[in-house]
């Protein structure tokens, strides 16, 4: 360290350059602070090379960066933020307290500088926007006070006017900050506690076990679908994030009879399969934040079952208590179920039985480990083949010998490869209980592998007309909800799908939907989906935005997404069967629509309507679309 440096470590500097951020943009410097300047080397080579250096004068913020869930491409998981000029420096740490270590040692440096801001933003400026206000100019004023003594964990200001960025409120003014013979040290966060939910068997080295009902501390949340975690014997690896859930009395998930993502038509089958007298569970209501009780009873008179569902209730009191009879309060929901499972009170029976979670597979991983999305070929064994797309054969498999997989060849011609396979490492990160997903890729070798979740029941639409007079209108209505909530999770990620149809859903041995091979239609050579204006898209599917202006968007999404209810609800008839492309683009622009299925219901037929709104601002978001299928679903209940 040279003499006149109070910190020398390598880092990781985040590129000030780039628009859109990779694995690319993050070089590891070393960084050296004096009482001067902050400068950065080239810290790859033996021979120094200096890359950058800012002066401490001008320096006007530095702060740790409030992560979210942004997955961090580099190995260092900790970042802060240098704002100088009109520039902000990303750099990232290695551990907690290297991090507290640089920002509390800056910030006594530049406490006299005359420019300190007086508000910062926490998060990151990532993709043409700031993550913590949505606010899309760089230089826009920050969202929450600086304090050039403590850290960030305070709430924010309120909210820039004609910014509305909903939950921000005001806060109390700061306490003084300390003296400068104070020492300012950063709280201890707390242990988070979790419980595995299912059994993981990691399979790789950097991996860690789970066992379901097990108690895990959280190390370090890597990333949305990836958690670092210890066990009971000091033992540390990756976790996937939806095997585990907080151990809290507010978290139901950790409980045998919550059924989390369950309708009441999903309900009532497995309910009735079970055949069991006091068989029941806790489901999410139609209102948000909000529970049901389904409870299934054989004795309800002359020899016939039922079904009851009961709300949750919650008193007005403080604080709040829940019920389900009157005279009967208790202070969390799980208080109430153990009361019940004892007494009636009120209720047809019991609640003797949980049904629901009892052999339920474990969901699907993002990849088959964190950060892993290349495959060898040798890892993999082909089976029978299950048919054969756009994009060349598919067959059944196994990853290493355990793992059953669909594994889709491309075949030479049929897409653009090197831009999927960039693309295949964000939608690896995309993982959702109605999202088919992606396990991973084998690129290093003709023709490539594309490696997914396996579905037994194969394609939604032959699913459908194959077993056409079965369905009754809540089966073909939750079939539509499993896709809207797919697509809501989608939209929220800001994901397009472009291709969505019943042919791209697929089913699985629970007769559970999810939506498929999203976002791939932008990599497909093959003449039938490609218009004059030379990009890819399925007519029959597409909104007059894509026919005239091949603009894309959720909204676009949302209205294929009203087809393929069509679709469900025709029990798989092709839309326009008797139209080819060309009318349909002239029908299409001229106002017509598909006419309302026999199956569908006014109110089922209104949802699809409002799908197909000309104006693509008019048209629902697929949150709200999931909240009108579950009120439909719902009914009274």
């Amino acid at each position: 360290m040279n003499s006149e440096a109070i910190l020398e470590e390598t880092l990781i500097k985040r590129s000030q350059q780039k628009k859109r951020t990779s694995p690319l943009n993050y070089k590891e410097r070393i960084f050296v602070l004096t009482k001067t300047k902050l400068t950065y080397y080239d810290g790859s080579s033996e021979k120094r090379t200096k890359k950058g250096s800012v002066d401490l004068q001008k320096i006007k913020c530095v702060e740790i960066v409030k992560n979210g869930e942004v997955a961090i491409p580099c190995q260092n998981k900790y970042p802060f933020q240098v704002v100088y000029d009109a520039n902000t420096l990303y750099i990232f740490a290695p551990s907690n307290e290297s991090r507290s270590v640089w920002v509390q040692s800056m910030k006594r440096e530049i406490k006299q500088n005359a420019s300190i801001v007086a508000k910062f933003h926490p998060q990151f400026w990532q993709e043409g926007v700031w993550l913590c206000c949505r606010q899309a100019e760089k230089l826009a004023p920050g969202c929450e006070e600086y304090n050039l003594f403590g850290d960030i964990s305070r709430k924010p200001l309120p909210p820039i006017p004609g910014n509305k960025t909903p939950g921000k409120t005001r806060r109390p003014p700061p306490p003084p900050p300390p003296t400068e013979e104070e020492e300012v040290t950063e709280e201890e966060p707390k242990e988070e506690v979790v419980i595995a939910l299912y059994n993981f068997d990691g399979m790789e080295t950097q991996d860690l076990t789970l066992v379901q009902g097990e108690e895990y501390i959280i190390v370090e949340k890597c990333d949305v679908n990836w958690y670092k975690a210890r066990n009971k014997y000091g033992e540390e690896g990756f976790v996937p994030s939806n095997y585990v859930t907080e151990k809290t009395p507010g978290h139901l998930d950790q409980y045998v009879w919550y059924c989390k993502g369950v309708n009441r038509n999903q309900a009532e089958q497995q309910l009735r399969n079970e055949d069991k007298e006091g068989g029941f569970m806790v489901r999410d209501s139609s209102n948000p934040g909000a529970f049901t009780v389904s409870l299934y009873t054989k004795s309800a008179g002359e020899g016939t079952s039922s079904i009851r569902h009961y709300h949750i209730k919650v008193t007005q009191t403080v604080p709040e208590q829940f019920y389900l009879a009157e005279k009967h309060h208790f202070n969390s929901i799980p208080e109430l179920i153990e009361y019940h499972q004892h007494n009636a009170a009120g209720l047809v029976a019991r609640l003797r039985y949980p049904v629901g979670k009892q052999g339920r597979s474990a969901p699907s991983t993002a990849g088959f480990s964190y950060e892993k999305w290349e495959i060898k070929p040798s890892d993999l064994t082909f089976m029978k083949e299950l048919g054969s797309g756009q994009y060349g054969v598919v067959r059944l498999g196994k990853w290493r010998a355990q793992h059953k997989v669909a594994i889709k060849a491309i075949r030479e011609g049929a897409m653009y490869e090197e831009d999927f396979i960039e693309e295949a490492k964000v939608m690896m990160k995309l993982s959702h209980p109605r999202l088919v997903q992606l396990y991973g890729v084998c690129t290093q070798q003709r023709p490539i592998y594309i490696v997914t979740e396996f579905m037994e029941l194969g394609c939604l639409l032959n699913y459908i007309r194959q077993r056409r007079g079965s369905f009754s209108t809540e089966n073909l209505l939750s079939i539509s909800q499993d896709v809207s909530e797919g697509m809501e999770y989608l939209e929220k990620n800001k994901f397009i799908h472009r291709d969505l149809a019943a042919r791209n859903c697929l089913v699985n041995d629970s007769k559970v939907v999810k939506v498929s091979d999203f976002g791939m239609a932008r990599y497909v050579l093959d003449d039938q989906y490609t218009s004059s204006c030379g990009v890819k898209f399925p007519v029959k599917w597409s909104p007059p935005e894509v026919f005239n202006f091949c603009k894309y968007s959720s909204k676009s999404d949302v209205w294929s997404f009203g087809v393929l209810m069509w679709e469900v609800f025709t029990e798989g008839k092709m839309p326009f069967e008797h139209n080819p492309n060309h009318e349909v683009v002239m029908m299409v622009t001229q106002g017509h629509r598909l006419y309302r299925p026999k199956m569908a219901t006014p109110n089922i037929y209104d949802i699809m309507q409002l799908c197909w709104h000309e104006r693509p601002e008019e048209r629902p978001s697929f949150a709200q679309i999931s909240v009108m299928i579950r009120d439909v679903l719902e009914g009274d209940s």
